[in-house]
């Protein structure tokens, strides 16, 4: 009965037209932050913020965040503003995270980055003004449908997902740790929990928070999201030493160069591909009890092992 119900499964997931999914959606998502963020005085700041969040990427965050909401039972309307907000506050970190003092990156999503274009300063209020932007967003554009309560369970979650419980501590162990032979698969357990995907987990439970997850939705999209986050990182230091930089659209082999202990340092390339798809698994499991709701999260899951970029 198990493999006939993995085999059905299987062939909802063939049936299902990710990139078509994925091309809609993006789309979506790109009309509503074009709309979110007008040009007006000072333009500078605004042109700035504009630039990265526009400059293209997958919006595989804010993605998550709609599929979720839909699966629990939601809509794509209640839960936009929500989904906006996490591209504004990833964006921001891509801002920060390629600064000279961070990660000294002079490319990124193929362009230059925000700090060659318009100078560090400028870099770095782009990236506050998206990350107060964020905030005000979800608490005014959310539908007033949606009770007040979610809306504020969602600014409390983002907040812990980036503040020094979240990105800001694993970006912190992160720079602690470069040229550093020792690091153990425990620390970089922790920057990756906490640098990557402690945002992925909050796109997917806010996402299932503004549509009205119980306490059971919320720990099933938990270990969901906390099982492909930790995958995307695993594929993210494979191609950082396997894909070009044409590929890649930022600086191919920066690990290297910065002496990080990545996944691939630790197990080898093909026992960390081999890691991420067992974690991709465990997380469709994860989803099961949903059913057919579920296939785009599932589908979304695999698609982030096998992406080249």
């Amino acid at each position: 009965m198990v493999a006939t119900d993995n085999f059905q499964k299987k062939s909802e997931q063939a049936r299902f037209n990710l990139a078509a999914y994925l091309k809609e959606r993006q789309k979506l998502c790109d009309t509503a932050l074009d709309q979110a963020i007008p040009v007006v005085y000072p333009e500078k700041i605004y042109e700035a913020m504009r630039y990265s969040l526009l400059a293209g990427g997958k919006r595989v965050r804010p993605i998550l965040c709609l599929a979720t909401s839909e699966m629990i039972g939601g809509t794509l309307e209640m839960a936009m503003p929500t989904a906006c907000a996490v591209e504004m506050i990833h964006t921001m970190s891509l801002i920060h995270d390629d600064l000279p003092a961070m990660d000294n990156d002079d490319y990124r999503r193929g362009k230059l980055t925000n700090h060659k274009v318009y100078g560090e300063d400028i870099a770095i209020l782009a990236g506050d003004g998206l990350l107060a932007l964020a905030f005000e967003f979800v608490a005014t554009q959310t539908p007033k449908n949606v009770p007040t309560e979610r809306s504020l369970q969602v600014i409390a979650r983002l907040g812990k997902a980036l503040g020094a419980a979240g990105l800001v501590g694993g970006q912190v162990v992160d720079l602690e740790s470069e040229g550093k032979s020792d690091i153990s698969l425990e620390t970089l357990n922790f920057i990756h929990n906490h640098k990557t995907a402690a945002l992925l987990e909050a796109c997917v439970v806010c996402g299932g928070i503004i549509a009205g997850a119980s306490p059971e939705d919320i720990q099933k999209l938990t270990r969901y999201s906390q099982n492909i986050g930790l995958a995307f990182q695993i594929i993210d230091d494979i191609l950082d030493i396997t894909a070009t930089q044409e590929k890649l659209g930022k600086t191919a082999g920066k690990d290297l160069k910065a002496e990080k202990v990545t996944y691939p340092s630790l197990w080898g390339i093909e026992e960390s591909r081999a890691k991420a798809q067992k974690l991709v698994e465990e997380a469709c499991l994860e989803l099961a009890f949903y059913g057919d709701k579920a296939v785009p999260l599932q589908a979304i899951a695999h698609f982030i092992i096998n992406r080249d970029h």
